[in-house]
């Protein structure tokens, strides 16, 4: 609970003043959350006000032409967005009589609403105590529980819910899921977050651990033709691991960084310490890299990796420089350069 508290408390006084944070009417907050999917908030804002002085009720929007529509929408992309809108629009006025109902099951009943935006709108229009996790959700609590669990998968998103859902007991749930968005949005970045500025970062195991570089583990499989490793760039001094490829098989005779079929970088530490016997640190996630051959495509998912002791095959920029490397792997070298100063 006081990591909700704390949270509150700091979006209280921090909160971004939005447009749509001066309503509790659920269809201007409907129209913000479906404009803000994929689109940067910065850029909305605009759109958003334009499009609810013209469309200010779900009727109003209901009875506009298509092209009418399509034109407020112009520049936003993604225009099945608009599409939906208006087809739900259409929706809340034949079966709700012109007004969004506070149940979730009828807002996913809408075109275009999913499980966070009904949740979203559900806490903030209708004060309805449920978690909206999106992919700040998933960061930010990803790291608070130190979780090592790939958050691209189900059964790691379902657990982080039911966190979420624990969170949001009791409180203004409205008010948490919009300071998860902000304090994601401004602090906890995906990339460099700001941990001394975060309000909760006094409970965050990853923080205390110094996994804050490293979480979430978010790794995305697609299909049978589609490899995803995590790859790493080991660095002891000034000096690199790699390995030589054999003689046979995809990039005979390469160098290139180690790289595992894992599911995260711990799985990583693993794999190499029962391959060679080394120990490794987890430093940072540098950089996901994709590579396409003709055949098939590798996702090289590349993190930081500190050795703890001196070894064979470690080499020096300069002596790398010399060595023939394959086209993926340059692309990882340029990557894990940018991270070191050597």
């Amino acid at each position: 609970m006081s990591i909700a508290l704390d949270l509150l408390a700091w979006y209280d006084q921090n909160k971004r003043d939005l447009p749509w944070r001066h309503t509790k009417d659920p269809y201007f907050i409907w129209i913000s959350e479906i404009m803000l999917q994929q689109t940067q908030v910065e850029t909305v804002i605009p759109y958003y006000l334009r499009f609810t002085q013209r469309f200010k009720t779900p009727q109003e929007l209901s009875s506009a032409s298509q092209e009418e529509v399509y034109k407020y929408w112009e520049g936003l992309g993604y225009y099945s967005r608009a599409r939906n809108l208006q087809a739900s629009a259409k929706m809340i006025v034949e079966e709700y009589h012109g007004k969004m109902i506070g149940d979730i099951e009828k807002l996913l009943a809408l075109k275009g609403i999913g499980p966070y935006t009904a949740n979203a709108i559900g806490s903030i229009a209708f004060d309805l105590n449920v978690f909206a996790l999106d992919g700040n959700g998933l960061r930010i609590i990803s790291r608070l529980y130190n979780m090592e669990d790939n958050i691209a998968l189900p059964k790691t998103m379902k657990q982080i819910q039911a966190i979420g859902d624990e969170l949001v007991k009791g409180i203004n749930a409205g008010d948490f899921n919009q300071a998860i968005m902000d304090l994601g949005a401004t602090i906890c970045r995906p990339k460099n977050p700001a941990c001394e500025k975060c309000p909760i970062v006094q409970h965050c195991l990853a923080h205390q651990q110094h996994r804050q570089d490293v979480l979430p583990i978010n790794i995305k499989k697609k299909n049978n033709q589609d490899i995803h490793y995590i790859t790493g760039g080991i660095y002891y001094q000034d000096q690199l691991y790699l390995i030589k490829n054999g003689p046979d098989g995809l990039l005979a005779n390469l160098y290139g960084c180690p790289q595992y079929i894992v599911e995260s970088p711990y799985s990583f530490v693993e794999a190499f310490k029962e391959d060679t016997g080394l120990e490794l640190d987890v430093i940072d996630h540098v950089k996901d890299i994709k590579h396409v051959f003709s055949h098939r495509t590798w996702y090289m998912h590349v993190y930081l990796f500190k050795l703890n002791s001196a070894s064979k095959h470690l080499y020096t920029k300069k002596e790398i420089d010399k060595l023939p490397i394959s086209t993926a792997h340059v692309k990882v070298l340029k990557a894990i350069y940018s991270c070191l100063e050597f």
